[in-house]
């Protein structure tokens, strides 16, 4: 059984009009996989409850957590910056987004299945401060409930920005190995993500993290991938993993400036799936995470989900989606797969000796950490 995580109290997770994060791609997303027939005997829309205060406390302050609820601004807990204003209902609306990843890790430890939070992947928040569009980490909160049952949980991020929080939340953590593939800090917030952050403590080693060129697309991406990913659960034998996959290096995305297509975010997604039903018995918990082209994201995932099942991608959109996305958002996603687009021949040339001498370091950095680690 897949548990897909959706409901109407997601889209009150709402900045204003001007905000790049319109909830809106949450009720689209889930629109589209109902009118695919994903919502069948194979797959379970749950609809969640907010987390209790006492979860939230598995990875945030009493301080923090009481500053949301006030739901006054307070910059010193990153509340009321341009990328995350307090507006009301704040906090009810960020204990729904993290309540969908905590039920969703509790049916994962318990049942032994797969689980999608379309809401959730909110990998930027600390656990004293709101951060890049994000209150509660829910990815932090879903890992603490599956480290009640078990010991080696792998973390893979493939948003375009680095999951910063979620790797400081776990830094020293030795159980939990963390993975994130982003856009270089040098060019992206949250501006941090480089080869050289691996863990500290006893958690050495067990931070990894691709920073990728800038206008990088699917051949970067995926080589890189196939390159680091598989090793990793070659190495970490993880008995579950959580995946953030989150869309935003799609080369519309307003966001960001890389050069990905849905069919080089689907082949990464379905390689996911595959190396967790290979070393983690299926279990998989995929956060929605990033992506503000508001027609990409409900296609890609709808597609995510299709590969959870085991089914192929639907090749069209259905006819009905035509004109929803001409009436709600104002234009027409593209059909999928889509043309990737390649830079010019020095900017190629750049992009590949850049990722070159980043898989070099990354490489050197964790074999001496772990011998034989990649």
């Amino acid at each position: 059984m897949i548990y897909l995580y959706y409901s109407d109290c997601f889209l009150s997770y709402n900045f204003g009009p001007e905000h790049p994060l319109n909830p809106i791609r949450l009720s689209l997303s889930c629109k589209l996989i109902e009118e695919e027939g994903l919502l069948d005997g194979k797959t379970e829309l749950v609809c969640p409850s907010p987390a209790r205060e006492e979860e939230l406390a598995l990875v945030h302050t009493p301080e923090y957590i009481e500053a949301v609820r006030l739901e006054e601004p307070d910059l010193a807990f990153g509340l009321g910056s341009d990328d995350t204003p307090v507006f009301p209902g704040i906090f009810a609306a960020s204990s729904f987004m993290a309540g969908g990843s905590i039920d969703a890790a509790k049916r994962i430890a318990e049942e032994d299945c797969t689980a999608f939070n379309l809401a959730g992947g909110l990998h930027h928040a600390f656990p004293t401060q709101a951060a890049g569009f994000c209150v509660f980490n829910d990815i932090a909160l879903a890992i603490c409930i599956l480290r009640r049952r078990f010991s080696r949980i792998l973390y893979l991020d493939i948003d375009a920005h680095h999951g910063d929080g979620v790797q400081q939340i776990f830094y020293q953590d030795r159980d939990v190995l963390t993975f994130s593939m982003h856009e270089s800090g040098l060019y992206l917030f949250p501006g941090t993500g480089f080869v050289e952050e691996a863990g500290a403590g006893q958690g050495l080693g067990y931070s990894v993290n691709i920073p990728m060129p800038m206008y990088s697309g699917d051949r970067e991406f995926v080589s890189a991938f196939e390159e680091v990913v598989p090793r990793l659960f070659d190495w970490f034998r993880p008995e579950v993993v959580v995946a953030q996959i989150g869309v935003d290096t799609h080369y519309s995305d307003p966001l960001t400036s890389l050069n990905v297509t849905l069919e080089g975010y689907i082949h990464m997604v379905r390689r996911i799936i595959e190396l967790a039903g290979r070393y983690s018995q299926g279990r998989l918990l995929a956060l929605g995470g990033g992506g503000y082209n508001l027609a990409v994201v409900p296609a890609a995932w709808s597609c995510a989900l299709h590969l959870m099942r085991d089914e192929p991608p639907a090749e069209f959109l259905p006819p009905y989606f035509v004109e929803l996305f001409l009436n709600e958002v104002g234009y027409v996603p593209l059909s999928y797969p889509d043309a990737e687009i390649r830079p010019g021949e020095k900017t190629q040339e750049r992009i590949a000796v850049e990722l070159a001498r980043t898989l070099e370091s990354l490489k050197r950095i964790q074999n001496e950490i772990h011998p034989g680690k990649l």
